[in-house]
């Protein structure tokens, strides 16, 4: 959505930004209209919106990290209330892909590996969720339907359709200003309530608004906030000697977010070391 021309500062002005900005979304546009044409790059899609109608579906985009996807597959399998949880598998690399694709095969998850994407990090992931939308979703009409990060992690019995029952989506909430939007990494929606709208899953940087933000003239502008039941979300440090600043953890109910792509690179390895640790009772065979 284009910012308002009020919204611009006279520096903004000066800097010619009402104009760059309109060219950039008019650039974007037209690669997520291009992006969403695009075939999947494996897989019979037909056989999964088959499977995928009438259904309350989870829906993870995955990238080059099959670990990640195996925990979640399982977790969820064990702890989550829903009928089907397919798997769209954004990665570059075609051997961490084909290891994405095993983890499924293992886990037991749909699989479906999606048109490679010239673009990168959240505006790739954007794109990956228009994708699905467009290609998945909405011909397969589920009931209900949910998006999930693949660093999001279960870990009790959750039934995050239930929200459903009084109010047509539900989620971790984000704001910027006066607009707010659904979290790309757990946001859930009844079909009816959506399917008719010009849903569009990509950031907005320009009015301030991350990866799902683009949906805040076609569903979230019409809600009133305050009546919503919403996820909450707490963060604190991933270890107790490591400051929240340098990497954290984030939390919701029984959920745990590993926050992979956020902190300091020398870390990650080992906060994924206390992941699998968090989750080794949760993953032990019963």
């Amino acid at each position: 959505m284009p910012k308002r021309l009020a919204d611009f500062t006279i520096g903004d002005w000066l800097r010619l930004r009402p104009f760059t900005q309109r060219l950039k979304t008019l650039r974007y546009n037209a690669s997520n209209a291009l992006h969403i044409r695009k075939p999947a790059r494996s897989d019979d899609i037909a056989a999964i919106v088959r499977s995928l109608a009438g259904r309350r579906v989870l829906i993870t985009v995955a990238f080059e990290d099959p670990q990640a996807i195996d925990w979640q597959i399982r977790l969820v399998r064990r702890y989550v209330t829903c009928d089907l949880h397919l798997i769209g598998d954004n990665s570059v690399d075609d051997v961490a892909a084909d290891a994405v694709r095993a983890a499924c095969d293992s886990a037991g998850a749909l699989y479906l590996r999606l048109p490679e994407s010239e673009a990168r990090s959240s505006r790739s992931h954007g794109l990956a969720l228009n994708w699905l939308w467009t290609n998945v979703v909405r011909p397969a009409r589920p009931t209900m339907f949910g998006f999930l990060d693949h660093d999001f992690f279960p870990t009790g019995p959750d039934d995050p359709f239930s929200a459903l029952d009084s109010q047509d989506f539900f989620g971790v909430i984000r704001a910027a200003g006066e607009r707010w939007f659904l979290w790309a990494g757990f946001c859930l929606f009844r079909y009816a309530a959506v399917a008719n709208r010009a849903l569009d899953f990509r950031q907005d940087w320009f009015i301030g608004l991350d990866t799902g933000g683009a949906n805040w003239e076609a569903i979230y502008s019409r809600a009133d906030i305050a009546r919503l039941r919403r996820a909450e979300m707490m963060q604190r440090p991933y270890r107790a000697d490591v400051p929240e600043s340098e990497s954290y953890f984030q939390c919701y109910n029984n959920w745990l977010h590993e926050v992979g792509a956020t902190g300091r690179l020398d870390l990650k390895t080992d906060k994924r070391a206390v992941v699998a640790a968090l989750l080794k009772p949760h993953l032990a065979e019963k």
